[in-house]
């Protein structure tokens, strides 16, 4: 076999083709669903080609894959990205479904800090952030933004887990040298700094694929001047991530202004900290004003929404129609633990919940429509990462992150008693399915549930 032809023959061997429905979305269009498409994923797990299904023997001609070898989805199955957490925090995890009777500051005082000072015991930390990953991937979650804690060597651990497992993560020490709620969880400046600055040597020199650090200063509650602009720096010189928290709560927002008397809002004190940048995520932003939101816009920062938190600890409503308007990027998030469900299909759902809340406050309102969430939970929260270059939907070039959805899986939640189409099959999975319905999750072309 001469050289040229064993080389397209391991290629071929590589190759991983499918065919069926796949359903995804645009920048134009909020749904796009390809009925009897072929997928094809190289050796590289990139998107090789999307084709119509009755083209088989021509595309497979053209690609070099034997076309026996491809994989048939059922009527009741469809392909579709992977979803986007753009906000989660794993060391809350391990109370997640409690405490959630308090407001966000004495939440954090009472339930937050103490169970977040526990991070130095690497045990305890690989026990909870094994179990955050493996649920995270269960449930469809192929990108998470993830805060750790302000130990080090934990949230490399927490890296190197994510790492192992397969699913795509920034992952954030978490900064914070000032802390009247618990005296005993916070830093010193400059240590904070020299830890920061090690988690960020460290992550990098590991070289995971898809794992990458994010500089995290926890809120502006929680850090002084000085650590900010810091930080700031160190993003920039390393051009790296930033991920931080935003008009929670109006108690929180009342504080910074008394914290920071000399900047006009919450968003003024970013901004004269140089944190707000085209690859910062803010989550939350339900009091943000409308000259907030151009400041957003302008700088090219995003927010995270992460609506079960919004009211499981009764934070506010986020007006996601109007942050749209200012053309300022958004995805969603969980937000465990103040959000009680690791499933980014909740988070789905809890938008939904909050845009009604905002109709019957206002029935002239427009709410989001199941199929705009939908964009939210994969393509708008890959934009917010500034990842939509690597993935986000099926666009040929990008990695193949996707969930294999068996919509009728037997034994799971949703009975299907008509010949239900495609678009009727995920607006059904939106709203009722769970990870009984996913029956194989990819990242970057490599199975990684079934784990």
């Amino acid at each position: 076999m001469a050289a040229s032809e064993a080389c397209s023959s391991s290629a071929a061997t590589n190759f991983k083709v499918f065919r069926g429905t796949f359903v995804h979305s645009t920048q134009e269009d909020a749904l796009v669903i390809l009925e009897d498409a072929l997928l094809g994923v190289d050796s590289t797990g990139k998107i090789s080609f999307v084709e119509k299904g009755p083209e088989l023997e021509k595309v497979s001609a053209k690609f070099g894959f034997n076309p026996s070898a491809v994989t048939q989805l059922s009527p009741q199955e469809f392909f579709m990205p992977g979803l986007v957490d753009t906000h989660i925090h794993a060391a809350q995890y391990s109370f997640a479904g409690t405490a959630l009777d308090l407001p966000l500051l004495d939440w954090l005082q009472t339930y937050t800090f103490p169970v977040e000072s526990r991070y130095s015991d690497l045990e305890f930390a690989r026990e909870v952030y094994t179990h955050v990953v493996k649920r995270t991937l269960r449930n469809g979650t192929t990108t998470a933004c993830y805060f750790a804690t302000i130990h080090t060597d934990a949230s490399l651990l927490l890296g190197e887990i994510a790492n192992d497992f397969g699913q795509r993560a920034l992952v954030g020490k978490v900064c914070m040298d000032r802390n009247g709620l618990h005296e005993h969880y916070k830093e010193e400046t400059q240590e904070s700094l020299d830890e920061t600055s090690r988690f960020i040597s460290e992550l990098i020199k590991r070289k995971y694929p898809l794992v990458k650090p994010v500089v995290t200063p926890r809120f502006a509650v929680s850090c002084t001047s000085e650590l900010m602009l810091k930080l700031a720096e160190v993003a920039r010189n390393n051009n790296l991530h930033i991920q931080s928290h935003i008009s929670e709560n109006k108690d929180e927002v009342k504080l910074v202004q008394e914290l920071f008397p000399e900047s006009e809002s919450y968003t003024d004190v970013y901004r004269k900290h140089n944190l707000l940048t085209s690859k910062t995520i803010m989550a939350h932003g339900c009091y943000l004003s409308d000259e907030e939101l151009k400041i957003f816009h302008q700088t090219g920062s995003s927010l995270a929404h992460c609506p079960n938190s919004n009211l499981s600890l009764c934070s506010g409503l986020l007006d996601v129609r109007k942050v749209l308007s200012h053309k300022v990027k958004l995805g969603l998030g969980t937000d465990v633990a103040g959000g009680y469900s690791p499933s980014m299909l909740d988070a789905v759902r809890r938008t939904r919940d909050t845009s009604k809340a905002l109709k019957i406050q206002d029935p002239a309102y427009q709410t989001l429509t199941w199929e705009e969430t939908f964009r939210l939970a994969t393509l708008g929260g890959s934009q917010a990462l500034s990842m939509d270059d690597q993935t986000g939907n099926f666009a040929v070039g990008k990695d193949f992150d996707a969930l294999r959805v068996n919509v009728a899986a037997p034994d799971g939640p949703i009975d299907l008693v008509q010949n239900d189409g495609p678009k009727v099959l995920l607006e059904k999975f939106l709203n009722l399915g769970d990870d009984r319905n996913i029956l194989e999750v990819y990242v970057a072309g490599r199975k990684v549930v079934p784990l």
